[in-house]
């Protein structure tokens, strides 16, 4: 019981002295990199981050934007993190020529304190459906009235124009300056990089959940928390082009294996990457109406082997190929930062084709060509009757003895008389006289 006692005891002085080290020490600001794209695994890094900043008690989040937009769901996801977190979160469009973007300028409205470098632009929120459409009248004031509430609580304290301006970003999709953007009050300041930042934030009093923080940023150090691993590879596949290379790799794979089944590599090849595509697709906006023309272009591919006008059907299924891919991630309204590069998918469509024509021939000459093993490649041979008598006898024809029978149109064959076989009845050679 005593030893229990003193166990609890340790713990508490642990905890007290841990408490008392974070209030004592100096401050700091962590850092994030929001420098891409707005997917998934982006939140998971914020979301980290700020986590991270709440449990080491720092004194601010400095979130470094530069994005075209994304995702509507994750930037709503974002949002949320970020006015949860108990640690102030300054929202900074950074470096020069860097912009806020769609979902980009929503997170930055989100940020308890907001800035721009010089050169820098915010804006353009309107809505687009998942497939990169615009969205039908219905639904599209649904999604803007959303977004346009969602936003009102943090636009609304900052004055008449900053609000309205907010909103007609998400309506008109307008985007304005860094110095438009200050002038009506919707950021707090223009910085020319971080430090600068913290000298201008120092001495503000932000509204957090935990209450009212006086920031305290005058020379304090920064620490950055760098994106993981597996968020970055997440990110690389959602990026277009990867996805775009991964689903022809894997459907070319799979094709390899359909024409030579038995061996496994390039199955598994094929599924793994046709699974990692997947995940690009499903974060994506694209139309999947494509998929059809792909699924097409490889139907084509694998019937060219018995079409008797050998490579018509490739050179269409090559077309198929490019027009599904090209109907897939580069419909009408999918946004310019999530397009595939066209020359990408000419010069595959055309080198997929290349390969499968180059595999169409192989496959033709061998079937050209005579069979070279068992009874059937003794056609045409020549050899000597070992023993004959009349129409029958025995011979030896490519190193073996074969039962034979003399031809109708041969003349009389004798023993060590020179033969050639003219055909071959199951087990039986028909021979004539040399």
């Amino acid at each position: 019981m005593k030893s229990r006692r003193l166990f609890v005891l340790f713990f508490l002085i642990l905890a007290l002295a841990q408490t008392a080290y974070a209030q004592t020490r100096d401050p700091f600001a962590v850092v994030l990199t929001l420098d891409n794209i707005i997917m998934p695994s982006m939140y998971d890094y914020i979301q980290r981050g700020i986590d991270t900043a709440n449990q080491r008690n720092a004194e601010v989040i400095i979130i470094e934007l530069n994005t075209p937009g994304g995702r509507v769901d994750t930037t709503l996801d974002i949002v949320g993190a970020i006015r949860n977190s108990d640690v102030p979160v300054v929202v900074y469009v950074t470096p020069k020529n860097a912009m806020a973007g769609s979902g980009g300028a929503i997170i930055s409205m989100a940020g308890h304190v907001i800035a721009m470098s010089p050169e820098t632009s915010i804006g353009a929120a309107s809505p687009i459906t998942s497939d990169g459409e615009n969205l039908t009248s219905t639904a599209d004031k649904k999604a803007k009235e959303i977004i346009k509430a969602s936003i009102r609580p943090f636009t609304i304290p900052r004055g008449d124009k900053a609000a309205k301006l907010a909103e007609a970003m998400i309506d008109d999709a307008v985007a304005v300056t860094a110095d438009e953007a200050l002038q009506v009050g919707l950021i707090d300041f223009i910085a020319d990089d971080t430090e600068d930042l913290l000298q201008a934030i120092h001495g503000m009093d932000v509204e957090t959940n935990d209450g009212t923080h006086t920031l305290n940023t005058d020379g304090i150090d920064t620490q950055s928390i760098d994106i993981s691993f597996i968020e970055q590879i997440l990110l690389i596949l959602a990026d277009s082009n990867v996805a775009f290379l991964l689903l022809a790799l894997g459907a070319q794979a799979l094709y390899i294996e359909i024409s030579s089944p038995g061996g496994w590599a390039a199955g598994f090849l094929g599924v793994v990457c046709l699974t990692l595509a997947g995940y690009g697709l499903g974060v994506l906006s694209v139309n999947w109406f494509g998929l059809i023309f792909l699924i097409t272009s490889f139907v084509l591919f694998i019937l060219d082997i018995k079409a008797p006008t050998h490579g018509a059907l490739t050179a269409a299924g090559v077309a198929s190929f490019i027009v599904g891919a090209l109907v897939l991630f580069n419909s009408p309204g999918t946004p310019d930062f999530q397009r595939v590069s066209i020359p990408l998918v000419v010069g595959t469509g055309l080198f997929i084709g290349s390969v499968i024509f180059a595999v169409l021939i192989v496959v033709l000459r061998v079937r050209k060509n005579p069979i070279q093993i068992g009874s059937e490649s003794l056609a045409g041979k020549t050899g000597t009757a070992q023993t004959f008598e009349g129409d029958a006898g025995q011979v030896h024809v490519n190193g073996e003895m074969w039962s034979a029978e003399k031809s109708t149109d041969s003349e009389p064959i004798g023993k060590g008389d020179k033969i050639e076989v003219v055909e071959i009845r199951g087990l039986r050679l028909i021979v004539k006289k040399k």
